[in-house]
């Protein structure tokens, strides 16, 4: 059973989630102590906004409570920012009205504007409409009560209450294009790894089936013309289904891989597809009753992963579609190692007509299109055809990638 990372297991992510959300309270608190602490420094107290320019009244117990109104909230400006606001911009109304002397508190009223236009999630059309109502109504009743100021004034003060607000909204429409970048970063990476399980157990699948089915229609035909050798093909048979459940039981543990194991060079396994198992094929071919010739000219080097994969699926399906399309016609493989790249030759004598080559669908690719575009992913070219005095061929260019940690 695969190991999950500590994060990843149910039983620590809620605690985690709990702690980072407690983690945010912590510093909002900290963040409302300590403008609490400045708005009674003398030399800070009485620096802050002031819209009403009314007669000043004296401090006292209710001029000390709306300071503390408009800053203390702001311990929970990320949790609920229309609360924090509504009392922060209530308290800064009444203070204004009651002509109580400029506060460093007042800094919280911005603070507040901004909290909600990157944290408010619900209603926030509505939250701007009532705010604005709500300043409107502040105005009214400082003109009422003898402010010098005239509407350039509240218009100007207005603005920058909305400076805050907008800069607060560009956050959050950042963060929200930021997560949306990643959650279809996260999609187009789920949708090319099914691609990719589509083409391996397309790899998987076909070829193994298909020799199976040669190899019992032989086995079929032997039962009645020679008794005696049926038994070498149903044990061709037996063969191949191992081989499948043995590519295929790699092929599993790679998806199910996670961690160390998902990074460790699946070659080493001793069950993953590679060039040095292209005899494993070509012997198989053979027992289905498929005349193949196969070489290799160079040095074989230490490849990648992707490399040796896509090399042997290369060699695999060109034999699939030899079975398939040319059975029983002479196959040649020829395996070319060169100090920059990887060349394979499979030519099959037959029919003038090379397989079909369809389109891959959205799904992932098939057979030969979808051998192409792995080819392709590796900076290779792949091309497949008919051979102009009848069969058909498959010639691939790979690029040699030594594998992590080997120098070429």
């Amino acid at each position: 059973m695969p190991r999950q990372a500590p994060w990843s297991l149910p039983l620590l992510r809620a605690p985690l989630d709990r702690w980072q959300e407690r983690g945010a309270l912590l510093r909002d608190g900290i963040l409302a102590l300590t403008l609490t602490l400045l708005a009674f420094v003398p030399p800070l107290s009485h620096i802050g906004a002031q819209i009403g320019d009314l007669p000043e009244r004296p401090a006292n117990a209710l001029g000390v409570g709306l300071v503390l109104a408009q800053i203390l909230p702001l311990a929970v400006r990320r949790r609920r920012p229309a609360a924090c606001l509504a009392v922060i911009a209530g308290a800064f109304a009444v203070h204004q009205a009651l002509g109580f002397a400029t506060t460093f508190a007042s800094v919280g009223l911005y603070l507040a504007l901004y909290s909600a236009g990157a944290h408010q999630i619900r209603f926030r059309h509505g939250l701007v409409a009532v705010a604005s109502a709500g300043y409107a109504v502040l105005a009214i009743a400082l003109d009422r009560l003898g402010s010098p100021q005239s509407i350039p004034d509240y218009l100007a003060f207005s603005l920058a209450l909305a400076a805050a607000w907008l800069v607060g909204s560009t956050v959050r429409t950042r963060r929200a294009e930021e997560a949306k970048r990643r959650r279809l970063a996260a999609e187009a990476a789920t949708a090319a790894e099914r691609a990719r399980i589509a083409r391996e157990l397309h790899d998987v699948v076909t070829h193994h089936v298909t020799a199976m089915v040669v190899q019992a229609d032989a086995a079929q035909f032997l039962l009645t013309s020679a008794p005696e050798r049926a038994g070498e093909g149903l044990t061709a048979v037996s063969d191949t289904g191992r081989r499948a459940l043995t590519e295929l039981r790699y092929l599993l543990g790679v998806l199910e891989a996670t961690g160390e194991s998902a990074s460790a060079d699946p070659v080493s396994t001793g069950r993953a597809p590679a060039l040095g198992r292209v005899g494993d094929l070509v012997e198989q071919a053979r027992r289905s009753g498929q005349p193949v010739e196969f070489s290799e000219q160079g040095e074989r080097r230490p490849q990648g992963v992707d490399v040796e994969l896509a090399a042997y699926r290369v060699v695999q399906e060109a034999l699939t579609n030899a079975m398939k399309y040319a059975a029983g016609k002479p196959t040649r493989i020829l395996l070319r190692h060169g100090d920059e790249r990887i060349e394979i030759e499979v030519t099959t004598d037959g029919p003038a007509a090379a397989p079909v080559t369809r389109k891959p669908d959205p799904a992932g690719g098939r057979g030969l299109a979808g051998l192409r575009a792995r080819v392709r992913m590796l900076d290779g070219e792949l091309r497949a055809g008919s051979r102009p005095g009848g069969g058909f061929e498959v010639r691939a260019t790979i690029p040699s990638k030594p594998p992590s940690g080997v120098t070429p």
